[in-house]
């Protein structure tokens, strides 16, 4: 009997350390590639690695984290990449934006990926806010009709999140030169500081980053926000740009009526609502294991409750929430379908005005 106790013993013990290592996470000792279909320096690559040491600290098992930028076409070159490479593990993920967005939206012929076979992980909304240089002589939003140099705006694409931008110009009657083909928004803020462009927007992070200390120094002149749509189909001041006007405020001030029931107006407003609304979002793909899902998903609810994540998502997302992909996916969805008289008005702006290619 005695021998028999001891051999028991000794083979549980040898087989308490397969158990242990049963135990471990998902992702104990591996590591995440975010891709960030950008170049360094816009506002998805701010936000990915501001959110890079969280997602380290807050998934169990403490994997490394890494984002890799991959831009070109406006989004859509990385995005494809990661509906043709990206294995169903949980261990590579895609960061998106408006600008990959929009291309889905219009059905751009380029565009190889699909967001319903995709799985998200987090999304949080984000605004942006124009602004241009001092050389205009523009103080104000009221001033943008009669700028005193002509305007040039450097953009990605026009099937891009720059839409929402270019249907700013149209809705407000605005005479800009437009200029595409940078690699992203990091870049295109590059040109207006080197002065070759003189009208700018920048999303959220990289506006309270990169662009209030151009204000603060005197390079730049903050005009407007985009605004943003909320819950209630309604344009409200942007919570990051409270003292900015909206779109909305500013076309009443330049011709003393609102723009409801403008098809022009109708067109901005859905782009806000599917570009801005539900913005920076991070993607798993189809078929990733409900194990790393969750690990992923519930690392949101930690970051959420850590007062060093709350602190300095204050300097990078004031004002907006970050959701859990299982909580915000359907919504996300939703604000993915437009009217067929705003697509028909927007195709014909960016192919006819922009010369773009659907």
């Amino acid at each position: 009997m005695k021998r028999a106790t001891v051999l028991l013993v000794l083979g549980l013990l040898a087989l308490a350390p397969l158990g242990a290592r049963a135990q471990q996470p998902y992702y104990a000792g591996k590591t995440i590639e975010l891709i960030v279909p950008f170049g360094p320096g816009g506002g998805t690559d701010i936000e990915a690695r501001f959110m890079a040491p969280f997602f380290e600290k807050h998934i169990p098992g403490n994997p490394r984290f890494l984002v890799r930028n991959m831009p070109g076409g406006g989004s859509i070159l990385g995005a494809n990449w990661f509906a043709q490479n990206a294995k169903p593990d949980g261990l590579t993920l895609l960061a998106t934006s408006g600008s990959t967005i929009i291309p889905y939206i219009l059905g751009v012929s380029q565009v190889r990926y699909d967001f319903a076979k995709w799985k998200l992980v987090k999304v949080n909304g984000v605004g942006g806010a124009v602004y241009v240089s001092p050389r205009t002589g523009i103080t104000k939003a009221a001033d943008v009709l009669r700028p005193q140099v002509p305007l040039v705006y450097g953009g990605i694409s026009a099937v891009g999140l720059d839409l929402t931008t270019l249907l700013l110009f149209e809705v407000l009657g605005m005479n800009v030169r437009v200029v595409m083909g940078f690699e992203g928004r990091g870049p295109a803020r590059l040109a207006f500081e080197r002065g070759e462009t003189n009208i700018d927007y920048q999303t959220t992070p990289a506006y309270l980053t990169q662009v209030v200390p151009l204000i603060r120094e005197g390079k730049a002149v903050a005009v407007m926000s985009m605004g943003f749509v909320n819950d209630r189909g309604q344009m409200v001041r942007d919570p990051a740009a409270p003292d900015l006007p909206t779109p909305y405020e500013v076309y009443q001030t330049l011709y003393n009526r609102k723009p409801d029931g403008l098809l022009r107006w109708k067109a901005y407003q859905a782009a806000v609502a599917a570009s801005f609304s539900y913005q920076k979002a991070f993607w798993a793909p189809e078929g990733t294991p409900e194990e790393a899902l969750r690990a992923l998903r519930e690392a949101i609810d930690r970051m959420k409750r850590d007062p060093a994540f709350r602190q300095e998502a204050q300097k990078i997302l004031e004002g907006y929430e970050i959701f859990r992909g299982d909580q915000g996916e359907a919504a996300v969805h939703r604000s993915m379908r437009i009217t067929l008289d705003v697509k028909k008005y927007i195709v014909d702006l960016v192919t006819g005005k922009y010369s773009a290619r659907l």
